[in-house]
């Protein structure tokens, strides 16, 4: 339940002047991802033990669109198997870290250019735990999810990533799951690298991403046909503009998880800060 005091305890008790927390795009893949310790996997771990600790965590996933925009208000939000045809062990898995209702009132707080709802029946998907698990396994960090209202263009989704900036230096992690490259009609588990359209759109965005052309990465249609192979629909796209969003011009960036494969996915991730 929110209280005043705990919405003040995020509006009040922590100045601004703290560091800012570092940003991620995150490229999830397979849900498999998860539970096999594979390279993505164990990077994920090492990221982790790197990273500053957050005092929480505010996941931007493909996996949740809706009209409007809602942030999870829910003191203790359910973890979600939103996927089918996997092995049961993946469907056993819990992440039971806590909500934070009162992060959530302020995060609702902090966006003027829309109305941010406070959700209390969604969860975590798998585009947020199977990739927050392997970096926080403890479960002890709040996680917090922030839709994706898919009514909006991607530049919109940019611009309000900037308003979410005040959360970095009150210790909030922010992080988007998703996949520059993500076309699973054309993806093939016979093809362990990707195709030649897949490598070249990556190159492209990552250049544009290293460059800070941010217009360039919200604009990707104009990168020619390959663009529409890699984003035949924009749920899997857009959480890197949140990143990008909140990006300072003063902000090293780095590149993780450097692969495409399956033909077209691209695993690539972005580590801001």
């Amino acid at each position: 339940m929110l209280t005043l005091s705990g919405f003040r305890r995020w509006s009040d008790d922590l100045s601004e002047d703290g560091e800012r927390m570092p940003l991620l795009f995150v490229g999830h893949g397979s849900p498999m991802n998860a539970i096999e310790q594979n390279e993505f996997h164990k990077e994920w771990g090492r990221l982790g033990k790197e990273l500053p600790r957050p005092r929480a965590i505010l996941c931007v996933s493909a996996h949740w669109e809706t009209e409007g925009t809602w942030v999870t208000a829910m003191e203790k939000p359910k973890t979600i198997h939103d996927f089918g045809g996997f092995p049961q062990a993946l469907f056993d898995v819990q992440y039971p870290a806590p909500g934070d209702p009162a992060l959530a009132e302020h995060t609702a707080s902090l966006v003027s250019s829309t109305t941010v709802g406070l959700d209390q029946q969604w969860g975590l998907d798998h585009g947020c735990w199977s990739v927050i698990r392997p970096m926080f396994p403890d479960a002890d960090i709040p996680v917090l999810q922030l839709s994706l209202d898919y009514t909006r263009p991607p530049e919109w989704h940019y611009a309000l990533a900037g308003e979410l900036a005040a959360l970095r230096k009150k210790g909030v992690l922010i992080l988007g799951s998703g996949n520059m490259v993500h076309n699973l009609r054309m993806a093939s588990f016979r093809s362990p690298e990707g195709y030649d359209w897949a490598i070249e759109i990556n190159e492209m965005l990552k250049k544009r991403i290293a460059d800070g052309d941010h217009k360039g990465v919200i604009d990707y249609r104009s990168l020619g046909p390959a663009a529409t192979l890699a984003v035949p629909t924009m749920e899997h796209y857009l959480p890197l503009l949140y990143v990008l969003g909140l990006q300072q011009t003063d902000e090293p960036l780095t590149f993780f998880n450097d692969k495409t494969m399956m033909g077209a996915i691209s695993m690539t991730s972005v580590k801001v800060g």
